[in-house]
């Protein structure tokens, strides 16, 4: 056995009559003044808690803490009650067991051997490993089949291969409890299932082992339709989160969506393919918020003279751009040498609603390029899409760390007000389209991926406002007024000479 300390957690609701068996069956070898036992009654109606204070065949010098809840706090929240004592005192793995005995404690030192050994950071026992065993240990055939319909889909949706998502017995690695963010998760029974998304988001390693099923005359408290429920809206809206449409912190684990680069959109219809489409060969463009460069990268690849600006310093970027500047946009000053170039195209993918102020920088940017009157290619998401309408309808509007609703917006866009803001700062529209969801992105390059994207790109041809994910728009900036006045002064004086006749001469 790995050596580590393991906490020996036990969740009891009304276990008066099975708690002294649960405690029994735990293996002798276990009972070290270095390991404990926490047993946390959830507000019983029954003698649970007295059960457990005077519970008395441990060996000397090992102690049981015995604690109640003042107010009962469903599966969930006693669980996170048990983890947070675990983080807290130091343990290397919990083990939960349940009080009613359906689970078995005699495997307590295989659950936690994969943990302890540093192989794994949890391990579930399952009760599908072993074909046919979970009904010949009495499993109702109802929740068998509803076990198994759950399961399928969650591995489906999540890419995972567990099993079973539905087993009680488990053990964790506290260090990686103490990463995640449990304590925001449900208190229903459903907590088991948000506590694997967030393991599978944080990329840490679940480990399964084969356990026997026992069914006896335990109560079961869960509702078995609404179990079902809620754990398939939990781990929908986890992926969906992806997408930006939903957002909930508990599920804002792994990947630091904010820090990480934006992934290449240039094999599906995005706004980095129609951009990039949009541009001809050899034209010279000016990419403001450049990112990592991705956009820029393929312009580059079509013979195209691309400068770059963005207020980060991007290395392979200043490396592979025609020219770099480094400039924040909500106080852009561009240099003389942005200033002594012509450009056809100004790119300005997915910038206008992180800028403190889009009215002054888009009159920045014509008063500093409309004598040129290039063409100007904008996108922002489309706070009109359907999926945030009715969410908004029924009480959701949740910014995240990406998408439409993305924590670091400044302003929320939809076609009519960015055409309004682009007409009266003087740019003159020339085509508005509409752009799917990314589902390449978060469903991966796959069958049902393209099908979604052929069915939305159908849906923005008949209601472009309401089924667009992103709005995509191309207008021509036209000179300001000073520029236009200081033209026709420069013109002026420039025909003014070319006509005034020679001095002649006095003979």
């Amino acid at each position: 056995m790995p050596q580590g300390r393991i906490l020996i957690f036990i969740v009891a609701y009304n276990a008066e009559k099975t708690l002294d068996w649960v405690l029994d069956r735990i293996p002798r070898p276990l009972l070290t003044p270095e390991n404990g036992i926490l047993i946390i009654d959830d507000s019983s109606k029954d003698r649970t808690y007295e059960v457990g204070v005077k519970y008395e065949k441990l060996p000397e010098g090992i102690q049981l803490t015995m604690l109640r809840t003042p107010i009962n706090q469903g599966y969930g929240g006693n669980q996170k009650l048990g983890y947070r004592y675990a983080i807290e005192k130091g343990f290397d793995a919990v083990v939960l067991v349940h009080g009613d005995g359906q689970y078995p404690p005699e495997m307590i030192e295989e659950i936690t051997a994969p943990i302890l050994a540093g192989d794994a950071d949890a391990v579930f026992g399952s009760r599908m490993m072993k074909q046919g065993e979970a009904l010949k240990g009495g499993m109702p055939l109802y929740k068998y089949v509803g076990n198994r319909i759950l399961s399928t889909f969650q591995n489906w949706w999540l890419g995972a291969e567990l099993s079973e998502f539905h087993s009680g017995f488990r053990a964790y690695s506290v260090r990686a409890l103490a990463s995640i963010p449990f304590e925001n998760n449900t208190n229903d029974f459903h907590f088991d299932t948000e506590i694997i998304i967030q393991f599978f988001r944080k990329s840490l390693r679940i480990h399964e082992i084969p356990i026997p099923t026992y069914y006896g005359d335990e109560i079961c408290h869960v509702d078995g339709l609404k179990y079902a429920w809620d754990v398939v809206k939990a781990t929908l809206l986890s992926k969906i989160q992806n997408l930006g449409f939903f957002y909930q912190r508990k599920f804002d684990v792994g990947v630091n969506f904010r820090e990480q680069p934006y992934e290449a959109k240039l094999d599906f219809p995005s706004s980095h393919s129609k951009a990039v489409a949009a541009i001809s060969e050899g034209e010279e463009v000016l990419d403001l918020g450049c990112g990592e460069g991705v956009v820029a990268s393929a312009l580059l690849e079509k013979n195209c003279e691309v400068t770059c600006v963005d207020q980060r310093q991007i290395e392979k970027v200043q490396q592979g751009a025609t020219h770099f500047e480094q400039i924040d946009l909500n106080n852009f000053q561009p240099s003389e040498e942005l200033l002594h170039r012509k450009y056809s195209t100004i790119l300005l993918l997915d910038i206008l609603e992180h800028l403190n102020n889009p009215e002054d920088f888009l009159d920045t940017l014509r008063d500093k390029f409309g004598n040129q009157t290039p063409r100007v290619i904008v996108t922002t998401g489309n706070v009109g899409y359907f999926i945030l309408r009715f969410a908004h309808l029924i009480g959701q509007f949740n910014y995240g760390p990406r998408g439409i609703l993305d924590i670091g917006h400044k302003r929320l866009f939809n076609f009519r007000n960015l055409q309004l803001l682009l007409e009266e700062s003087g740019y003159k529209i020339e085509k508005v389209e509409g752009i799917p969801a990314p589902y390449p992105l978060v469903l991966g390059r796959g069958n049902l991926s393209s099908t979604l994207m052929s069915l939305s790109q159908i849906l923005i041809s008949i209601w472009k406002s309401f089924f667009s994910y992103q709005i995509y728009i191309e207008a021509r900036m036209t000179p300001s007024v000073d520029g236009m006045l200081n033209q026709m002064i420069s013109a002026s004086k420039e025909t003014q000479s070319s006509f005034r006749a020679p001095a002649v001469g006095s003979e």
